[in-house]
């Protein structure tokens, strides 16, 4: 039953590098946010605007990344090949 085991560490690195990617880009994101409101203090609504819809869709992306993983941890669908396989 490896497969048990290569599907758990499949969804831990999805999750992992989903939770590492949303990171970094909502952080790098956040500094060029502070940057460009610190150069244009007149353009800080509209850029906060575009910032959380931005965070909201990176946010989106990891917790969609993190439901497949759980999906695939819970109701693994190569489970049921696998015991097709071994009944033949």
């Amino acid at each position: 039953m490896e497969v048990i085991s290569f599907v758990a560490l499949a969804a831990g690195l999805i999750i992992g590098l989903g939770a590492l990617g949303a990171c970094v880009g909502i952080g790098i994101m956040g500094s060029k946010y502070l940057e460009s409101a610190a150069r244009q203090p007149e353009l800080m609504g509209e850029l906060q605007t575009k910032m959380f819809l931005l965070v909201g869709l990176i946010d989106a992306s990891f917790i969609i990344g993190t439901g497949v993983a759980l999906w695939f941890a819970t109701a693994n669908p190569f489970l049921g090949q696998l015991a097709a396989i071994a009944a033949k």
